[in-house]
């Protein structure tokens, strides 16, 4: 039964439901998620930190994909994993607590765009303007793109949460496994229709300028590819565009389920379970994709595993 109290701050977590018996399988299951998440971004991170090879514009805009990764994981699953094990009346969360997770998770879901975009633009640059990549994607070019890449969410999300504030509170009982702006705003008893306008524009712009800035970038990469017989530019083109879309069809699909499931209040244990997978599958899979049809990376970590497997046998 919901709690009634105006303006509260103290809020409560419908968290995750999950019976006895599979909590700590759950548990494990998400755990293990979180690791590998956080493993295989900084293990990336790392590796292009360190391989002088690997300091190129492409993937120093890669490190913001990671980075988001991580912000996106860190934030939501180690409390959810602390939810999972408590009973749901000790799923109390602080007010200002709840904002700076909403805002954050949709930092987290914005900066994925911006940032995908921005590596769409990469890419669009290397295979369509070869000869003057270099002189476009100056260190000045890449500072500013990954200020665009995060202020425009930074900006975004605090209006989006700033119309959510302004409202009071008659309810405590967040129906969702973290805070988000929608289960903000679903907490007041006063007119949420400007909420509501705003949000489902902001959303539909900013989804169509991303799927609109895709198609038009990988519609002139294909025109640029069927019009060269420079085989070499034909394969590295498909190698970097196709992980590149991989990735972006991952978020896009994991996202629209979320945004579908929360208009149908008959699938909230589904809904809730996108809202996480959310998180962890382009968390684990990002750089997994990367790492995998990078031949850079795998050629650093083949040194690597080579000079262990070396420094091995010589103590043999």
């Amino acid at each position: 039964m919901e709690n009634y109290s105006y303006n509260s701050f103290i809020l409560q977590l419908e968290g995750f439901s999950v019976t006895k018996d599979s909590m700590y399988p759950v548990f494990c299951l998400f755990f293990i998620s979180y690791i590998l998440s956080m493993v295989l971004n900084l293990g990336l991170l790392v590796i292009i930190w360190i391989d002088k090879n690997l300091h190129q514009p492409m993937y120093l805009l890669l490190c913001n994909l990671s980075v988001s990764d991580i912000i996106g994981s860190t934030h939501i699953l180690p409390r959810l994993l602390a939810d999972i094990l408590r009973p749901p009346s000790e799923r109390l969360i602080s007010y200002y607590e709840c904002v700076v997770q909403a805002y954050t998770t949709h930092i987290f879901g914005t900066t994925s765009h911006t940032v995908l975009m921005i590596m769409a633009f990469d890419r669009y640059v290397a295979i369509c303007n070869p000869l003057r990549y270099a002189a476009i994607m100056t260190n000045k070019m890449l500072i500013k793109l990954t200020v665009s890449a995060w202020g425009v969410p930074l900006v975004f999300v605090w209006v989006l949460l700033g119309l959510t504030i302004r409202l009071n509170r008659c309810r405590t009982l967040i129906m969702n496994p973290y805070c988000d702006n929608a289960s903000l705003f679903k907490l007041s008893c006063e007119d949420i229709f400007i909420n509501n306008v705003y949000g489902l524009i902001s959303t539909v712009v900013f989804h169509t300028t991303s799927i609109v800035s895709m198609v038009l970038t990988y519609a002139k990469i294909t025109v640029v590819c069927l019009t060269s017989k420079n085989k070499s530019l034909n394969s590295k083109a498909l190698k970097t565009c196709s992980t590149h879309l991989v990735v972006y069809l991952i978020m896009m699909i994991t996202g629209f389920t979320l945004v579908i499931l929360h208009r149908f209040s008959q699938y909230s244990d589904s809904r809730k379970l996108s809202a996480i997978l959310f998180v962890i599958i382009p968390g684990i899979l990002n750089p997994i994709i990367y790492g995998v049809q990078s031949k850079e990376i795998r050629k650093f970590l083949f040194e690597i595993f080579q000079s262990k497997l070396c420094l091995k046998l010589c103590k043999r």
